[in-house]
């Protein structure tokens, strides 16, 4: 009975970790293609694609749509598409672990956010330890780019936001919020990389590429961590994902060749073990990353 209970875990782990892998791996990807494109054009790139594959796979216009929710639906595209425009934004200037450890902060203050256990004060602390240890405040650190450090905490703003809304919206929409989220951030950020980039950015030799970003950063990973979530508790979940700054740090080191300090390390880890702590301890929230 225990060895079939393994068994019964293995499936969903292989698939969470898939997709952690999918959207780091994405992401780095999306840092090397910048210097060609721009960052405007990436975030084009994902948001519009990415809109299409899950306008395919949800079918959002099989569903009534209730007027008076709406604007929940539209508060969750525009933190969706701002999410991902400012974490590129960050990425460009930072490295990929630090900037998704930065972003972290957002999910983990609507964790805690009105929180009064004492054990929540802890990770509290943690976070604090992390963001010392992150943001060059003396200016003593000339690798990490301030502006970078801004770009990176305002994504984790948006992705609050976007967890808050998308709630809001979920509540009434269901699985349709994910398609008409993605449609409203691609209406608002799709021409902002065209006017960045000119209409050449969707130029014939530049499609793979994109395709390929939107595919592992937002279409693939969203459909393995809904086989995940069907499989596990949810708490199991929020806390393996909770090791993502990690996994991002890893492939900035493997892939992009971004070395990071002892004590950006620490930073890391602090607020990895402040998410998992948060996770383990508090009610889970429940969003779906799809985009991040």
């Amino acid at each position: 009975m225990m060895v079939h209970s393994q068994r019964g875990m293995l499936l969903p782990l292989i698939y969470l970790f898939a997709a952690m892998i999918s959207i780091q791996g994405g992401a780095t990807i999306a840092k090397q293609l910048f210097p060609i494109v721009g960052v405007e054009a990436v975030t084009a790139y994902r948001l519009g694609f990415s809109a299409i594959i899950l306008l395919i796979i949800f079918k959002p216009w099989k569903r009534k749509l209730q007027v008076g929710y709406r604007r929940y639906l539209l508060f969750y595209g525009i933190a969706l598409g701002t999410m991902n425009f400012l974490f590129y934004q960050a990425i460009k200037t930072i490295p990929l672990g630090i900037a998704v450890g930065l972003e972290f902060t957002g999910p983990l203050a609507v964790a805690l956010f009105g929180s009064r256990r004492k054990i929540d004060f802890l990770w509290i602390g943690l976070v604090v330890l992390g963001l010392l240890a992150l943001i060059p405040l003396d200016g003593s650190n000339e690798d990490i780019n301030l502006k970078g450090v801004i770009y990176a905490l305002s994504a984790g703003a948006c992705w609050a936001l976007y967890i808050i809304f998308g709630q809001k919206a979920g509540n009434y929409y269901g699985t349709a919020t994910v398609g008409i989220g993605a449609t409203i951030a691609a209406l608002i950020y799709v021409p902002v990389g065209i006017a960045a980039g000119g209409i050449g950015i969707f130029a014939p030799e530049h499609l793979p590429l994109a395709i390929t970003v939107a595919v592992l950063t937002s279409a693939l990973p969203y459909a393995l961590e809904m086989m995940a979530l069907t499989r596990m508790p949810a708490k199991t979940f929020g806390t393996l994902t909770s090791l993502e700054p990690a996994l991002a740090a890893i492939f900035g080191f493997i892939i992009l060749s971004e070395v990071l300090s002892v004590v950006q390390i620490i930073g890391i880890i602090a607020i990895i073990l402040a998410s998992l702590g948060a996770s383990l301890s508090s009610k889970p929230i429940e969003t779906v990353k799809t985009l991040d």
